[in-house]
């Protein structure tokens, strides 16, 4: 198979810009070669542009489930930025309780990757709302990758993976598959909706408005453009007075928002 050419790199990397939002510049050719080649390799393709033409033309969706698989990173661990999930226990929670008519809590996991986020999210949840009566916990969580969607519902994850978490929420929350696996409880599933979901949508197709939004180390691959047009999006499915939650590696400097700062990655609709 011949090697990647500049041209076959742009039209790869325009694609997945004005598709996904994710840009890639000129250092990542061999990274997208590495992750791509596999693929031509089963198919028969003799060059990039043979896979580029297959990929645009398919009309069956699997050609683009597969490239986005390939293409993404998923590196995500439970407790990742901790104080996140302290604020949202020691603050939000308390706010939400104190506000919310429907005993309802609208939160929107963003980017979820392989379900360590989320699942988080809901054990926190389920604690904190566990003594105070009859209160809707269920929670959105949605990625762009089929494959690591299907993770994320399988809910099975190593002993290791689950070490930083309280010997509680081991016993309470997790039961043994093996020696080394363990899987999440039902009652923690199905209070979880996993969903394919691409922040690139031109409108967000949300009835009623979140209180809490993750989306954390998702921003990080778009252009200053694409993230102002994703926070603007945020803004307008959040009601008044939600949060949202970015990773610590980004920020909304430079983005023209009506977020209010609030701690390190951590802002509000004000």
């Amino acid at each position: 198979m011949q090697d990647m050419t500049d041209k076959e790199f742009s039209i790869i990397s325009e694609y997945i810009k004005n598709n996904y939002g994710i840009s890639l510049s000129v250092d990542k050719k061999s990274l997208v070669y590495s992750r791509l080649r596999n693929i031509l390799d089963k198919k028969g393709f003799n060059s990039f542009t043979q896979y580029y033409d297959y990929l645009i033309n398919d009309k069956t969706g699997m050609a683009s489930s597969t490239f986005i698989d390939k293409m993404t990173t998923n590196h995500t661990f439970f407790m990742r930025e901790v104080d996140h999930f302290e604020y949202l226990k020691n603050v939000v929670l308390p706010y939400i309780e104190s506000t919310s008519k429907d005993r309802d809590v609208r939160i929107w996991c963003a980017g979820c990757s392989s379900g360590e986020e989320s699942y988080t999210l809901e054990m926190i949840l389920k604690d904190y709302f566990r003594n105070k009566g009859n209160w809707d916990t269920e929670l959105l969580a949605t990625d762009i990758s089929t494959s690591i969607l299907k993770k994320a519902i399988r809910g099975i994850y190593t002993k290791d993976q689950i070490r930083p978490l309280s010997e509680d929420w081991k016993k309470n929350y997790f039961k043994p598959i093996n020696d080394s696996q363990v899987e999440v409880i039902d009652d923690i599933k199905k209070s979880i909706t996993y969903r394919k979901f691409n922040l690139m949508e031109n409108k967000f197709p949300f009835k009623r408005k979140f209180q809490v939004i993750f989306c954390r180390n998702v921003m990080i691959y778009f252009d200053d453009v694409t993230r102002t047009n994703l926070i603007k999006k945020f803004y307008d499915a959040s009601e008044k007075g939600a949060y949202l939650f970015i990773g610590h590696s980004e920020t909304l400097n430079n983005i023209e928002t009506n977020y209010e700062y609030i701690m390190p990655a951590v802002y509000r609709k004000i």
